[in-house]
């Protein structure tokens, strides 16, 4: 194998796959959670379809969700591996593991969270990113755009699918409090004189992002929004 092969086939190389994709993806969040936070304009929809169209028709975001795709999916197999290799390098479990001394138990339940998180992702895909895609919108709105906000609308009178979502979201905030800093830390983008800006920011971050998505089904299911 290359030098360069050598170099993301390591430990350290698959850390720095997992930061660099990490990062991407939580810039991804902050797009799309922008976007979708549209629908608090009481307009019937107006404004995020504008929104839903952009993201639709703009070749620039057309080439993100590629690349958003890859590196999704390299984010993935990554996390897979790491998980794998250390559960190999200890195949016996210390007889005493005091695990709350050293970390977060969020910080020790990423593969959880993370599982959690891809079962909702396939359920998020299928019920809009799919219809905006490929199968089509039947209804349009008063601007003739394709109505996503509809679909929306219909998707979320289910309780379960809203509670499935509010769950997603509370493994996405613990999952992006452990990986937000971890990623600085992984590239060597920390310092002992910003850590605590990271950090600080990082909280905030995964907080506000969460609430902000959870809000959207909540704010639709119970008629919070017109």
């Amino acid at each position: 194998m290359s030098g360069f092969g050598n170099a993301f086939s390591s430990s350290i190389g698959k850390k720095f796959i997992m930061g660099i994709t990490g990062l991407f993806l939580i810039l991804f969040l902050i797009v799309h959670c922008g976007i979708n936070a549209l629908i608090f304009i009481s307009d019937g929809g107006l404004t995020f379809n504008v929104g839903a169209h952009f993201m639709a028709t703009n070749w620039i975001i057309r080439a993100g969700e590629i690349a958003l795709f890859i590196g999704l999916l390299a984010h993935i197999f990554q996390a897979l591996r790491l998980t794998l290799q250390n559960q190999k390098a200890r195949p016996v479990k210390y007889a005493v593991n005091d695990g709350k001394a050293n970390s977060k138990w969020y910080s020790r339940s990423m593969g959880l969270l993370g599982t959690l998180l891809l079962i909702f992702l396939v359920v998020h895909l299928k019920d809009f990113w799919v219809v905006s895609r490929f199968t089509g919108i039947p209804t349009v709105d008063a601007n003739g755009h394709e109505d996503l906000y509809a679909v929306m609308k219909e998707k979320f009178q289910d309780p379960v699918r809203v509670a499935v979502y509010i769950l997603a979201m509370f493994s996405l905030c613990y999952h992006l409090l452990h990986g937000f800093a971890s990623a600085f830390q992984t590239l060597g983008w920390n310092h002992s004189k910003y850590n605590g800006i990271i950090k600080g920011a990082g909280v905030w971050y995964s907080i506000i992002i969460s609430i902000l998505f959870a809000a959207m089904p909540i704010a639709v299911y119970f008629g919070l929004i017109q």
